[in-house]
């Protein structure tokens, strides 16, 4: 019980990676395109990030996918197993990288609050479903 499966926990964080790299895809490329696009403007930043960009971008989603999934085997031993510890470890990830991230770009004034907020609720809803995808395919040894 112990010990974790880290083949699960690579294939439970690929799954969590696609549906994170999918709902970013939704959120940048569909939601908020256009505010993005004025955003970058304002930054005097190209209209649309670069081809290597969004490679970075998709690689680092995929390995915060597998570190979600590896808290939730880190965690379930004191939580359960389930939908519960999932979604706190998914909501532990979007408190790490999404809110403080987003609550430092607004105190540095980057970008304009209902977008950085728009980005943050967003953000909640896909670390979570992401977990809880990625903690379906997790299972001990």
């Amino acid at each position: 019980m112990n010990n974790i499966n880290v083949g699960r926990v690579l294939l439970g964080g690929l799954l969590a990676g696609l549906v994170m790299n999918i709902g970013e895809f939704l959120l940048n490329a569909v939601v908020l395109a256009e505010p993005m696009k004025e955003e970058f403007r304002r930054l005097n930043l190209p209209p649309e990030p670069s081809g290597r960009t969004i490679a970075i971008w998709v690689v680092l989603t995929f390995i915060l996918g597998i570190a979600i999934v590896y808290l939730y085997a880190l965690i379930r031993p004191r939580l359960g197993v389930g939908v519960k510890t999932a979604i706190c470890a998914g909501s532990l990830a979007w408190f790490f990288v999404s809110l403080y991230v987003g609550l430092s770009f607004l105190a540095m004034g980057l970008f304009s609050t209902g977008l950085t907020v728009t980005g943050m609720v967003w953000a909640f809803f896909e670390y979570t479903i992401a977990a809880v995808a990625g903690a379906w395919l997790y299972k001990e040894a």
